[in-house]
């Protein structure tokens, strides 16, 4: 059995941390996958010691560090992304963390576990939030009632205007995913696929220049990627009050296990999954 855990949307919550390490300790899993939004938000920042950047310098990196040393060879393979709601200027200390082998960075990249690959992608659609950084069109140049475009908002990180304007989650997973079979490939997004029970948010009612908003605020071309496709596996997280509103965490699509971590109370949602049986996986609250 290679389990895996796959947790997301901690945001900085170091107690939800410490939960997750003493059960990687305690289970020791193959691997471990984060799908972003892993760094304080304002309201975790005031209850924090830590700025963002100093949290992960402070207390993550040598958190994981200290994971590794403590199990040696037993130690988890540790696959991270960012989130929408973490600053790309933090991009840097990720950055220097994996060089340092605390663990692996995979934002637009893809890796070999094992027998399957790993590929992450941390964009999500426009949102009603102004931090851009991981922020695309989704197939088109089209924003939803509510939402403000990437190209308004603000930056930590500049980009070329071609990207902000041009750019769509469209093109980029068609570039990542090239003609590669995705028949044994866990895809990490922190976005989930649109109008499914993993992307459905607390809008009911709400309207925008009396226009109704659409409570599904998943990713339209996720959705048509994993119905297209067909990865094993798929690793979602970004809308916390999914599970609680749909009373799923999971959805079959095609040949495709979509398996969501995103949790909208306080306990740690810890997602256990074998990708060589995805139907078994479990999520607990901790």
């Amino acid at each position: 059995m290679f389990t895996c855990f796959f947790a997301s949307d901690l945001h900085g919550h170091t107690d939800r941390y410490e939960k997750l390490l003493e059960r990687i300790r305690a289970e020791q899993p193959r691997a471990v996958l984060l799908g972003g939004d892993l760094l304080p938000n304002h309201l975790a920042l005031r209850a924090s010691n830590f700025g963002r950047a100093d949290f992960i310098g402070g207390f993550l990196a040598p958190a994981f560090r200290r994971l590794a040393d403590d199990l040696g060879p037993s130690a988890p393979r540790v696959l991270l992304i960012l989130g929408n709601d973490d600053p790309r200027l933090a991009e840097a200390s990720v950055l220097g963390a994996a060089a340092a082998g605390v663990w692996e960075y995979v934002h637009e990249r893809t890796v070999e576990l094992e027998r399957w690959t790993v590929t992450g992608y941390a964009c999500v659609p426009p949102t009603p939030f102004l931090l851009k950084d991981w922020e695309r069109y989704d197939v088109s140049r089209s924003v939803d009632p509510g939402a403000v475009s990437p190209e308004a908002g603000r930056r930590t990180v500049p980009v070329p205007e071609r990207e902000t304007r041009w750019s769509t989650i469209a093109k980029d997973l068609a570039r990542l995913a090239g003609d590669a079979d995705q028949a044994q490939a866990i895809w990490l997004f922190h976005t989930p696929p649109y109008d499914t029970k993993l992307d459905r948010a607390a809008l009911d009612g709400k309207m925008v220049d009396r226009v109704p908003l659409d409570v599904h605020v998943g990713s339209m071309a996720v959705r048509r990627f994993i119905e297209a496709r067909g990865p094993r596996v798929t690793l979602h997280g970004h809308v916390h009050e999914s599970a609680r509103l749909t009373g799923a965490w999971r959805e079959h699509i095609g040949r495709t296990e979509a398996l969501s971590a995103a949790h909208d109370g306080p306990e740690l949602a810890l997602v256990r999954f074998d990708p060589g049986d995805p139907a078994a996986a479990t999520r607990e609250l901790i």
